[in-house]
């Protein structure tokens, strides 16, 4: 099931002495939270603050938030995870988010093959790599285009051409 509130990033720190935050980002790029104009403080959307100026800045981003005027108030932020609603933005075709991926089953080019279940993602910088558990065992897979045949989000489902020697029964 696809959730309503996704993470987003982290406040990791203040900057300067008017109250503004550090976000360490937790998307493909630093300027995709500049799309936003509220932050959730909970998975569950009962708590907001609006952002009155964000910018990225390296591989953080700085953030303004109403109400927000004191570094003692900024400070209280820190450690806090930030959300999104799903319902705020609209990802361009063949994009998806992390956690609507975590928990698909994964199969072999074939289709009828199960592979595994795609437990979790790290993010490397080339690209990421995809954790895929199947009988207690875990598969580092490459998330790259000649490896990922099709993710189907509504059916939880991902299939994937291996590589040689991934696999135990691989070629």
């Amino acid at each position: 099931m696809k959730q309503k509130f996704l993470e987003v990033g982290k406040i990791v720190g203040t900057h300067g002495i008017k109250g503004m935050v550090r976000i360490q980002p937790w998307s493909d790029s630093p300027e995709f939270l500049e799309e936003f104009d509220v932050f959730y403080l909970d998975k569950e959307g009962t708590s907001s603050v609006e952002v009155a100026r964000i910018q990225p800045h390296g591989n953080v981003v700085l953030a303004s938030l109403c109400g927000i005027d004191t570094i003692e108030q900024a400070e209280n932020f820190r450690g806090k995870i930030l959300y999104i609603s799903r319902d705020d933005i609209e990802l361009p075709e063949g994009r998806y988010f992390i956690s609507d991926i975590i928990g698909a089953q994964v199969f072999d080019k074939d289709g009828t093959t199960l592979l595994g279940t795609l437990t979790d993602v790290s993010e490397t910088g080339a690209n990421d790599v995809w954790h895929i558990t199947c009988d207690g065992k875990e598969y580092l897979v490459p998330a790259i285009d000649e490896v990922i045949v099709q993710v189907d989000i509504e059916n939880s489902r991902i299939v994937l051409n291996p590589m040689k020697g991934i696999f135990d029964d691989a070629d």
